[in-house]
């Protein structure tokens, strides 16, 4: 997963994922189709930004191509964060995008305080009676 730098435009993006793609497929490995999840909100904020495009790209490489990747991906200086992760055998795919987040509403009623009863605060009296007792020590 890339998550790309939001001033770049939609062609940008994809240039800049046809780059890795292209170091991708001229070591040896296989880069199938990026999947683009567009424009989304960061969970947090990434070098004062707070929007942030994000690419899923699935492939398969060799070692050294895994260690040239990431070292590049590490020194773009249009890639915020990355993550790779190796899947494993059965993964069948489907890395289409998650469903966008609905609007829930706020409840308009502030929830009600629980009613405490006279076993509740006989409990605590008795709690707090065993601990005033001073603790002694046998020799």
């Amino acid at each position: 997963m890339l998550i790309v730098i939001p001033e770049l435009d939609d062609e940008q993006v994809e240039n800049t994922v046809t780059r890795f793609q292209t170091v991708i497929n001229r070591t040896g490995g296989e880069a199938r189709e990026p999947n683009f999840w567009g424009k989304r909100r960061l969970a947090y904020e990434i070098d004062n930004r707070a929007d942030a495009f994000y690419v899923v790209m699935e492939f398969t490489v060799g070692e050294r191509t895994l260690v040239e990747l990431k070292r590049i991906l590490r020194v773009s200086d249009d890639v915020l964060r990355h993550m790779i992760v190796k899947l494993p055998e059965n993964y069948a795919g489907g890395n289409e995008a998650p469903p966008e987040p609905e609007p829930t509403e706020e409840p308009t009623e502030e929830p009600r305080a629980e009613e405490s009863t006279d076993a509740d605060t006989a409990a605590t009296d008795d709690i707090e009676e065993e601990s005033a007792e001073p603790a002694r020590v046998s020799e």
